[in-house]
């Protein structure tokens, strides 16, 4: 699908998985019939921004300088983030998945891991995409792979968060049925229902995604909503922006808006009965569930909000188009790097020392924490009490298992 730019030469940049910019003066004409495009701007993670240039000709010399800063910005990040995830997930990896002992916690935390190794792994694309010029060379199936695996791991990873404040919710509300029933075979279940929920949700940006070649032979990868390479066609037009709206909206509520819903009410119900149960000291594992959802919420929190104010922004706002044209890297940047702060936040958060092996500070991140087995204990006794004082005169309950009493006559 060439593109054509009449007279004068328009160049498309994007920033790592996807954000496109105007780096040259180009014909209104031409400049237009590219803009159709959704990928003028939009990264596989991150908010298209295409229409904040719309009436912005007279501007974009004046954004070249900031433009270039932004992209080396974004090189580094991208290289920062690659080498400390891929070592730091690797490592996490190996030692939740082969050197401990599998329990509920572990099971969290290595698939954590995996949805951030993978994304990890694949961006050294985004960084050659950008060292090139923003020449994509790798073909049309990376191209929807690179998006995909970057949606997979966000909409995994918030998924993954969701279901550990439930666990915890209910190691607290529940703490016997949680002793009995908490098992790691249940866990390998849950998770399996949130990647698959991750995988059905990102499936669009798979047949979206698209790759166009213009007049200079770069090859751009984008995403081609309409599904049609008319960009002038009217049709072709709405049925783009329906479709980016649609997942624009769907990306806010599935990945972020109502997961962290469930979060706020699950830690707020433990928050509550820990209160009343005298249990405020908290452990380290909570530390680190709380520490790693907060990142999570503070990586993804800015992409989510420039993705609603680019969807209903005012094109002739120029002051907005300003703060979308430099806000966006800088929130994709943040966006990707949280992929890589998990390992670094499991090592540093709740130690008191810094002196055991780093083996030894994920094992014990990853451990089961004391809290369940206080909760429980403290249910079953308050519940013997309970049954002694019910008792008929004779009766009394004998301990007969862990779990288990029995009545004896005397």
């Amino acid at each position: 699908m060439p593109m054509r730019e009449g007279s004068c030469q328009i160049a498309v940049c994007k920033r790592g998985g996807g954000v496109y910019y105007l780096t040259a003066h180009a014909r209104p004409q031409g400049w237009k019939a590219l803009l159709k495009m959704e990928n003028v701007s939009s990264s596989p993670v991150f908010p298209n921004v295409t229409s904040a240039y719309e009436n912005t000709t007279r501007h974009i010399s004046d954004y070249q300088g900031v433009q270039r800063i932004l992209h080396l910005l974004s090189m580094v990040v991208y290289g920062v983030a690659c080498l400390l995830g891929v070592m730091g997930n690797g490592l996490v990896i190996w030692i939740a998945g082969f050197k401990m002992k599998r329990t509920v916690n572990a099971v969290w935390f290595l698939n954590l891991a995996v949805a951030d190794f993978i994304f990890t792994f694949f961006l050294p694309l985004s960084i050659a995409y950008t060292a090139l010029g923003f020449h994509w060379p790798f073909g049309k199936l990376l191209c929807k792979l690179n998006s995909t695996v970057a949606f997979v791991n966000m909409f995994a990873s918030v998924f993954l968060l969701m279901v550990i404040s439930v666990d915890r919710c209910a190691s607290v509300v529940y703490p016997v049925w949680s002793r009995n029933y908490r098992t790691p075979k249940l866990a390998c279940v849950i998770v399996s229902g949130a990647w698959i929920a991750a995988v059905v949700l990102s499936t669009p940006y798979l047949v979206f995604r698209d790759t166009a070649t213009n007049s200079r032979n770069v090859i751009s990868c984008y995403n081609n909503f309409a599904l049609s390479g008319d960009y002038e066609a009217e049709e072709a037009r709405k049925i783009w922006q329906t479709r980016h709206k649609a997942m624009i909206i769907t990306r806010f509520l599935f990945g972020f808006f109502i997961p962290f819903s469930v979060i706020v009410v699950c830690y707020g119900l433990v928050a509550f009965r820990m209160k009343r149960r005298r249990l405020i000291k908290s452990t380290r594992p909570v530390r680190i569930i709380l520490a790693v959802t907060g990142s999570f919420f503070l990586c993804y929190f800015p992409y989510h909000i420039f993705s609603l104010l680019e969807m209903a922004k005012a094109s002739s706002d120029h002051e907005l188009q300003l703060v979308l044209y430099i806000g966006v890297p800088l929130v994709s940047s943040l966006a990707f790097f949280n992929s890589c702060i998990n390992p670094i936040l499991y090592v540093f958060v709740g130690q008191k020392t810094f002196r055991q092996p780093i083996i030894s500070a994920f094992e014990g991140a990853f451990g089961e924490d004391s809290l369940l087995a206080t909760l429980s204990s403290k249910r079953k006794s308050r519940s013997i009490s309970q049954a002694e004082i019910q008792m008929p005169n004779g009766l009394q309950l004998v301990p007969n298992g862990p779990l288990e009493l029995s009545l004896s006559c005397h």
